[in-house]
């Protein structure tokens, strides 16, 4: 059983940064990606970054490419978002979340995904 533990969430101030961690098993590596997801308040849980295992190939929603890069430490089973100029809309608890197939990942429906973490709160104040 793959087990996924975010990290790093917190209040920040518009256009200010934070960075996200998610530290999974040894199991992970029976996945192929691993990624980020987000849900604000009275919305749809939504992707926002998923990276590859073994090539680091990177993708993006369309609003977080150039403020949000994710990485991976393959020697620490490890995932991060960093998240830079942040802002108000920006808000929502993030997910981290890992599956067999990128393409489940990117897009969906998380109801899909086969594993996630429990989640880390980011609140942007404006």
């Amino acid at each position: 059983q793959v087990q996924l533990a975010e990290s790093g969430g917190g209040l920040v101030q518009a256009g200010g940064s934070l960075r996200l961690s998610c530290a999974a098993s040894e199991r992970i590596f029976s996945t192929n990606s691993m990624g980020w997801f987000r849900q604000a308040p009275g919305k749809e849980r939504e992707f926002v970054a998923a990276i590859t295992w073994t090539t680091g190939t990177t993708y993006y929603t369309d609003s977080v490419k150039g403020r949000f890069t994710i990485s991976r430490d393959n020697a620490k089973a490890t995932v991060y978002l960093q998240m830079n100029s942040l802002k108000p809309e920006d808000t929502a608890v993030y997910y981290c979340a890992a599956d067999k197939s990128t393409l489940t990942l990117r897009r969906g429906p998380p109801s899909g995904v086969d594993y996630w973490g429990k989640g880390t709160l980011v609140t942007v104040s404006s």
